[in-house]
């Protein structure tokens, strides 16, 4: 049995670099994802699979 607190992290922001309400697991994928800063009050466009967090970049 696998437990899902080692299974998922919190994405952290690009901005500011602390923790957003928004968690990841193993097999999430997200394109063009809005990412919400409660902190610094900031909107990013990430892209993330195989938890890797990257920007989206916009065209």
């Amino acid at each position: 049995m696998q437990n899902k607190e080692t299974d998922c992290k919190f994405v952290l922001c690009p901005v500011c670099g602390n923790k957003t309400r928004t968690k990841i697991q193993e097999d999430t994928e997200m394109k063009n994802f809005p990412l919400y800063c409660p902190k610094c009050k900031k909107e990013t466009l990430i892209n993330v699979q195989d938890m890797k967090i990257t920007l989206a970049v916009s065209k």
